[in-house]
């Protein structure tokens, strides 16, 4: 278990690029053989390296818990065969269709957009076994963007108000602290990724920061 800093060739985004469960990351394939095994350090998982419609921005466009992932519909067949043999995968056929920007996830539910369509709802219902609700994250509707769950805690944009905060831990079951990463970037789910083992932020993340991280994410 560990919390680790890096970029992803110069870009401190972590949470832009990359995707995570309990047991494996989805990372571009341009990523550093040194990242790579910070990653897995940190985090006690394996790296999947891929392209996701051919972009590197894997973690905007699909999101992930232990039972599945969703993806966005312009997914490629052969990248599809790369991730389907791990754990069960749909597309979501929507407009808002960058799932990792506008779906935040961890085992027990999952917070969607308020525009997703109730087609993409039942998809993700299915395919990640979860509870799914509609909402924002401090009137934001990429709530993605704007946090990081895992199976043991949460981290969420840092003026989220306590009420908000409270349902936050109830539908996700576990804790959720308010804090910021890379130099007080407020949008957490593009700065980092985590898991119940570890997380990975940006580089350019304060001291103060990892240990905001580490008391919301439950690796303390």
């Amino acid at each position: 278990m560990g919390l680790k800093k890096l970029d992803i060739n110069g870009n401190p985004y972590i949470g832009i690029f990359c995707a995570a469960n309990d047991e494996f990351v989805i990372a571009p394939r341009l990523i550093k053989k040194a990242s790579i095994r910070r990653i897995e350090n940190a985090m006690e998982v394996d790296v999947i390296r891929t392209t996701i419609g051919g972009s590197t921005v894997i973690g905007s466009l699909l999101v992930l818990n232990s039972k599945g992932i969703v993806v966005t519909d312009f997914v490629e067949e052969n990248e599809l065969a790369e991730l389907e043999d791990r754990v069960r995968i749909a597309t979501i056929p929507d407009k808002l269709n960058a799932a990792g920007n506008n779906v935040l996830a961890n085992d027990k539910a999952a917070l969607v957009h308020p525009d997703i369509s109730n087609q993409s709802i039942k998809i993700i219902e299915d395919t990640l076994d979860v509870e799914v609700e509609k909402g924002t994250i401090y009137n934001m509707k990429t709530v993605g963007a704007a946090a990081a769950m895992t199976n043991k805690g949460g981290l969420c944009h840092p003026k989220v108000d306590d009420d908000d905060l409270k349902k936050l831990e109830e539908l996700f079951g576990v804790p959720v602290a308010k804090g910021t990463a890379n130099y007080g970037t407020p949008l957490i789910g593009a700065c980092l990724i985590g898991n119940s083992k570890g997380a990975v932020t940006g580089d350019s993340t304060t001291g103060i920061e990892l240990g905001r991280i580490e008391e919301g994410l439950g690796l303390i």
